[in-house]
């Protein structure tokens, strides 16, 4: 599955990064004519700006900007520095960055980039743009020196230099004088350094504009590059993974609903969602003791043969094979239960119709969406993902918004009804099970029919022309109010009862076999016996990993550690303090006792009655008050680490005291 994510995240932003390539190849490349746009913009003093448009899934992102980096390295230059916001708050720290990346390794000379790297790591204070000029200029030398020839003949015709690639990863969390200082430094040196600069851009393009006033924008020569849409790619990421025979493991409706939400409600995070995906996997092959034979059917037969009695027991305790020994006759159920060798035969038997469904079950699917995703408000949704979800978890043709979506589909006009059974019939292509090769067959049939339909018989038109005319001669007449709502009626009646045209009739026919398919292939998988081998159905785990409260989660640690820590010494009743437990711990219970304002002297001395009950010191010297160093540094350390997770802050109201930021606890 990683294998395949990586290769699709490939395929995906193959085409938007062959486009930069050639843009970032031919923005210094000069060409020996008359008319010479980069020459012009040269003179302009602009720095060709690449404005990638990666989208709000802000996650996705690293993703992208490393495998661009990667692709630029291997095909076009090796002199590509990336930036974050975080490490770039002022001009010489950009600087400093972007020297630090070029002379740590040019792939020239490892002894001359050593040179440079150590004497950049000498200097650092003196960092400049001039600085990267000298660089580069003796890179391009000692690169040309060994090849004259070649530079005799690009000098005369094509030229072609190694461009310095800078990509800001984040371009709206810079800060716009830093970005300003930057750029206008760097228009100074464009005719002496081929610097190339690629924004990575989260909401819109006009964030440049928005950062940038117009005599710094005018510098830059931006040309906008779009990605592909969040959605697009998990729509991707779900028929390659989700919807597929090729992985046998499944998700129940409500996980995929739970990867669902946190993608649509969160971060629009396609990376994310392939995250949860595995581990929906890790879950499932740890809690269910079965899960080994949830693997490719040509392993099955193996794995089956190598079950123990104990595995055998625990495949007759499943509720959906104890529903199927339920459905046999009595002589089937004496053996199922008590014959393990009899129980391996049928269950090699019932993963291959497992196996089938699958085959069957996602063409199907893709079929009714091609039908539905269409109509007008969408009443089965308009992405495959929310279909799917409402199939996984009920039969969907008792669903109200199958009915009114087949009302819909009775009005779809011709043209768009073939284009429909066309994709039908390439979807359905790709099964190679027996029966929906017929349903292929079917609706190769059903399309020719439609083509059959421009061949109208003469005596229909006649007809209906000779009954249109009679119904407007009729109301051309002079009437008074009753005859008009008299003649009204009549044309309704007769248009009632008028005999449905051809197209009506096999239209009809058409939707009667889709729901026919339906009906038979997109049952739940809760249906199938032993689907829960295969389908993995703990949405509050997964949602408990994903979907944390981190305030219920420290708070729960805090006053009870053992929930997390599992020792059996801090085990305690509901409200008490245990002495053995963390000082942290310790501190949190005993700030729970206090108001609003905290005393941190009295809270001392209760922490070190606490600790030294523990430890088994003299009462005496409790009683004292007397602190060593070490217990008062453990208390200091404790009430950081509160004030760090939020519980407590400073006062000024009183010196020796702390506010409390929290009320109550678990």
């Amino acid at each position: 599955m990683k294998e395949e994510t990586e290769r699709l995240q490939e395929h995906l932003n193959e085409k938007i990064f062959d486009n930069l390539i050639s843009f970032i190849k031919t923005s210094h490349t000069q060409v020996n004519s008359e008319v010479n746009d980069w020459s012009y913009r040269m003179r302009c003093s602009e720095i060709p700006t690449a404005a990638l448009v990666l989208g709000v899934n802000v996650p996705d992102h690293e993703m992208t900007v490393q495998g661009l980096s990667e692709l630029l390295k291997q095909s076009l230059t090796p002199h590509v520095v990336c930036l974050q916001s975080k490490e770039c708050t002022t001009v010489k720290q950009v600087l400093q960055k972007i020297l630090m990346n070029l002379t740590g390794g040019s792939g020239n000379d490892e002894e001359e980039d050593v040179h440079y790297s150590v004497e950049f790591h000498q200097s650092k204070m003196n960092c400049s743009m001039a600085s990267l000029c000298r660089w580069y200029n003796t890179i391009t030398k000692k690169s040309t020196s060994k090849s004259p020839s070649k530079k005799r003949k690009s000098s005369l015709q094509h030229e072609e230099v190694l461009p310095i690639v800078i990509i800001f990863k984040d371009l709206e969390s810079f800060l716009p004088k830093v970005l300003q200082d930057f750029i206008i430094i760097a228009s100074n040196y464009i005719q002496h350094l081929p610097l190339v600069l690629v924004f990575g851009i989260a909401t819109s393009p006009i964030t440049i504009h928005r950062m940038l006033p117009q005599s710094v924008s005018s510098l830059l020569c931006i040309e906008l590059f779009q990605s592909l849409s969040c959605t697009d790619h998990l729509a991707t990421v779900i028929d390659k993974l989700v919807l597929t025979t090729e992985f046998p493991f499944k998700l129940s409706g409500k996980v995929l609903q739970v990867l669902n939400n946190i993608f649509l409600y969160h971060d629009f995070s396609a990376k994310n969602f392939v995250k949860g995906f595995q581990l929906s996997l890790l879950e499932h092959f740890y809690s269910q003791p079965l899960s080994l034979l949830c693997c490719a059917l040509n392993e099955t037969n193996a794995r089956v043969q190598n079950l123990t009695h104990d595995d055998c027991e625990l495949i007759r305790q499943l509720p959906s094979f104890m529903g199927y020994v339920d459905d046999q006759d009595s002589e089937k159920q004496v053996e199922l239960l008590t014959n393990d060798q009899y129980l391996k035969t049928v269950v090699q038997t019932l993963l291959t119709t497992l196996h089938i469904y699958h085959k069957n079950y996602f063409p199907v699917l893709k079929c009714l969406h091609i039908f539905t995703s269409s109509l007008p408000k969408y009443p089965l949704g308009k992405q495959i993902r929310e279909l799917y979800i409402t199939c996984l978890e009920s039969n969907i043709w008792e669903n109200e918004e199958y009915s009114s979506a087949f009302q819909l589909l009775r009005m779809m006009a011709r043209d768009e009804l073939v284009c429909l059974l066309q994709e039908c019939i390439e979807v359905l292509q790709s099964s190679e099970h027996t029966s929906l090769t017929l349903s292929v067959q079917t609706l190769e049939d059903f399309l020719a029919k439609f083509q059959k339909l421009d061949e109208v018989p003469k005596e229909d038109v006649e007809e209906g022309q000779e009954c249109k005319a009679r119904s407007q001669k009729s109301l051309q007449k002079k009437t008074d109010l009753y005859q008009l709502q008299k003649t009204l009626m009549e044309m309704k009646e007769l248009k009632r009862s008028k005999k449905p045209s051809k197209f009506e009739v096999l239209r009809m026919d058409v939707l009667e076999f889709m729901d026919k398919l339906v009906r038979k292939y997109l049952v739940p998988p809760e249906t199938q016996p032993l689907h829960e081998l295969v389908y993995f159905k703990a949405a509050s785990a997964l949602r408990r990993h994903l979907n944390a409260a981190p305030r219920a989660g420290l708070q729960i640690a805090l006053s009870n550690p053992y929930y997390y820590l599992k020792n059996e010494a801090l085990k305690s009743e509901g409200g008490t303090i245990t002495n053995v437990a963390p000082d942290i711990c310790i501190i949190y219970k005993l700030h729970l006792e206090c108001g609003r304002l905290i005393n941190l002297y009295d809270w001392l001395q209760a922490f070190a009655t606490v600790v030294r009950a523990a430890e088994g010191k003299d009462r005496d010297k409790i009683n004292n008050g007397q602190v060593d160093g070490v217990l008062h540094a453990r208390f200091i350390r404790a009430v950081s680490d509160l004030e760090f997770l939020g519980f407590i802050k400073p006062t000024k109201l009183k010196t020796d005291h702390v506010a409390r930021l929290t009320w109550g606890g678990f």
